[in-house]
């Protein structure tokens, strides 16, 4: 019997992989012989941020696995072609759909900047169609093709609605259209699933928060990584139209040690999570 990987040899498109979740789910793909293309706006240093879609790739490379960088923006549907014009020309075809860019604001709707407003929409919303929308003529002839988003499961308590409901509108946004998916890619043999932290994850998004005990009760990246590598390599038949839960997934696969990730004793739970 092969010992080959599912992963091996699949290509991978991901939005917004230079740092964090996106890198990490890169890496894990990376560690199990997936082809990745990364498109990511930071070409150059960030003075506030750490990587660039060029470090992230040299990080995937190192890892074991093929990479290329795309310097654009999800927001352009121009820089979203290039990006899986130049998965399928450096590698073929596309097998995995990864929507992970997004962008964040929390003040309340008076506080809020319209400017920001538009720029979750646009970001979250509008780039998980765009990408998505770019890669289904590839995925339909892909092997084991699959669509994971980086998004919540619906939660419509007046906690989380009431929160900061232009930040929920487009997680949200990216958790319908991609459940609508599952629905309408069916017939196409293509899986369509969100995914989610359970806690807080040590992103630069948590570390430059006021609140320094934040980040020691946060897990690694990491956890996100080996939750998505999971689900990836699941077959697509069987596995559609579910919102998951890092920690969930790695339980059900048979790692039910979850420290190795960090956070502490009690790890913050995290948004949208009851």
């Amino acid at each position: 019997m092969s010992s080959q990987h599912p992963l091996t040899d699949r290509t991978l498109v991901i939005s917004g992989a230079s740092r964090g979740i996106g890198l990490a789910v890169a890496l894990a793909a990376a560690r199990q012989g997936a082809n990745v293309v990364v498109l990511a706006k930071t070409a150059e240093p960030h003075p506030k941020l750490p990587g660039t879609v060029h470090t992230a790739v040299a990080e995937i490379e190192a890892a074991g696995g093929k990479a290329v960088a795309v310097v654009g923006d999800v927001r352009r549907a121009e820089d979203v072609q290039r990006a899986v014009d130049t998965a399928v020309q450096r590698f073929g075809g596309i097998d995995i759909c990864v929507n992970n860019a997004s962008a964040i604001a929390t003040q309340p709707t008076g506080e809020l900047p319209v400017k920001q407003f538009d720029l979750m929409q646009e970001i979250n919303i509008r780039g998980t169609f765009l990408l998505t929308r770019a890669c289904l003529p590839h995925l339909r002839t892909g092997t084991n093709p699959h669509v994971l988003t980086i998004s919540p499961p619906l939660n419509t308590s007046p906690r989380w609605l009431g929160a900061h409901p232009s930040y929920t509108l487009s997680k949200y946004g990216m958790t319908l259209l991609s459940l609508g998916w599952a629905t309408e890619f069916a017939k196409d043999g293509i899986a369509v699933n969100c995914l989610w932290p359970q806690t807080y994850i040590a992103t630069s998004a948590v570390a430059n928060l006021q609140e320094g005990s934040l980040l020691a009760r946060s897990r690694s990246p990491e956890i996100m990584g080996d939750a998505a590598a999971e689900i990836l390599s699941r077959p697509a038949a069987h596995v559609t139209g579910q919102c998951f839960l890092d920690g969930q997934v790695l339980i059900e696969s048979g790692h039910d040690d979850l420290t190795r990730y960090g956070g502490g004793e009690n790890p913050i739970r995290d948004m949208f999570l009851d």
